[in-house]
């Protein structure tokens, strides 16, 4: 079974084709800059060279048509035909309440998920354009919708709930949500199946750490509390959001600035995080050049980011009343052996016990499915590269099978 997994961005489109059920990836790329000047695609050759070509892209029906017509190309297509592909998995980044797993998409469907558009402006209607596209260019081929909240449906209320008057989430659905869940869902399993043991009676933290990061408190194979909340703003310093920060503060920013909800959100989301501390930028391999260099702001944004993520982790052992295993994933997560190392600094009392030895050889280049605790470590610490879209590809196949 071949499947077709799209993530739409606003503007742009990722892909990767799976042959299914072993996983492998037959064709991989996507468009970048879509309805700007200079829109283009580019993927990975079978040699595994990078092929770019150059092609303006209006909107999304023209970016996933040239994404099929190049997955058929003769010169350095994948596939001989569009009816090789079975079905298609979308990540769709909002599902509110209404959806708790992965789902067959149907017209019904669809308004379901166009109602939670409010939730995640910037998201949920690209992933529908991209639904909508599909619908154009492969009519008959059967579509699949993943979504991000799903894995922390299963949070109880004390955890979900803000404390603002209770009208508010019943009339606006005002809640946390947490995002990434597709990340952690298969972080959490891989990890119990790398480790040899079950999920059930197991207690896993799972940090997916990148350029937006979160953290999760998982037991027994479900979520019960995350990072992120009604948007994915919440929780950890990324690379441009600020994360957690006082209400107060945003009143008092919007105040002096004077800022719109638009001004402050734009401030918030894109200004902040360790580009704002920094003033360099919020790639974390720039950050660490600069740190090198002896730039202090950089240090300092490592310090904040990093505590704060050692914040989560011993709120979300108290949640669990501890943890059996802590689980690296993120670009910044797999690849960069001092972000665990920082993020398990003093951590012994929990029983957290880095390798660092062994963890500095773990680095971009060389990563595997590893255990970086030493072996006296009472709870496990692993680096489980995270896999989103063999996910989605997974549990479309699964669905398909089972409709």
């Amino acid at each position: 079974m071949k499947i077709l997994v799209l993530n739409c961005g606003s503007s742009s489109i990722k892909y990767k084709l799976f042959d299914m059920p072993a996983g492998n990836v037959i064709a991989s790329g996507g468009v970048e800059k879509l309805g700007l000047p200079g829109s283009f695609l580019q993927f990975k050759l079978s040699n595994g060279e990078k092929k770019t070509l150059e092609k303006e892209m209006a909107e999304h029906t023209a970016g996933i048509e040239f994404i099929l017509e190049t997955l058929v190309n003769p010169e350095y297509g994948a596939i001989k035909s569009l009816n090789e592909i079975d079905a298609v998995g979308h990540r769709i980044v909002h599902g509110g309440e209404h959806f708790n797993q992965s789902v067959l998409l149907t017209d019904e469907i669809l308004k379901v998920i166009e109602s939670c558009n409010d939730l995640a402006p910037l998201h949920n209607p690209a992933n529908l354009k991209g639904v909508a596209a599909v619908t154009k260019a492969l009519p008959k081929v059967p579509q699949v919708g993943v979504f991000d909240t799903a894995f922390h449906q299963t949070m109880p209320d004390y955890a979900y709930l803000y404390a603002i008057p209770y009208d508010l989430y019943k009339k606006y659905s005002i809640r946390r949500y947490g995002f990434h869940g597709t990340s952690h869902r298969y972080v959490s399993q891989r990890a119990c199946e790398f480790l040899g043991i079950k999920p059930e009676g197991t207690r896993i933290i799972t940090c997916h750490i990148g350029n937006g990061a979160s953290i999760a408190a998982i037991k027994d194979g479900k979520c019960i509390d995350t990072s992120m909340g009604l948007t994915p703003l919440e929780g950890c310093v990324m690379g441009t959001r600020s994360g957690d920060i006082d209400p107060g503060a945003v009143i008092y920013m919007m105040e002096k600035l004077g800022l719109d909800a638009k001004g402050i959100s734009n401030l918030l989301n894109k200004e902040s995080g360790m580009l704002g501390i920094t003033g360099i930028s919020s790639d974390m391999r720039e950050i660490e050049d600069a740190i090198a260099q002896g730039n202090q702001r950089a240090v300092l944004a490592e310090q904040i980011y990093f505590y704060r993520i050692r914040k989560y982790i011993g709120a979300y052992a108290a949640a669990l009343s501890g943890v059996d295993v802590l689980a690296f994933a993120g670009g910044v997560g797999e690849n960069q052996w001092d972000s665990r190392e920082y993020s398990c600094e003093g951590m012994e009392f929990l029983g957290i016990k880095l390798d660092k030895e062994f963890n500095r050889t773990i680095h971009r280049g060389t990563l595997k499915e590893c255990i970086v605790s030493t072996p006296d470590s009472k709870t496990k610490i692993v680096v489980i590269p995270t896999d989103e879209e063999l996910m989605i590809a997974t549990d479309t196949k699964n669905i398909l099978e089972n409709k």
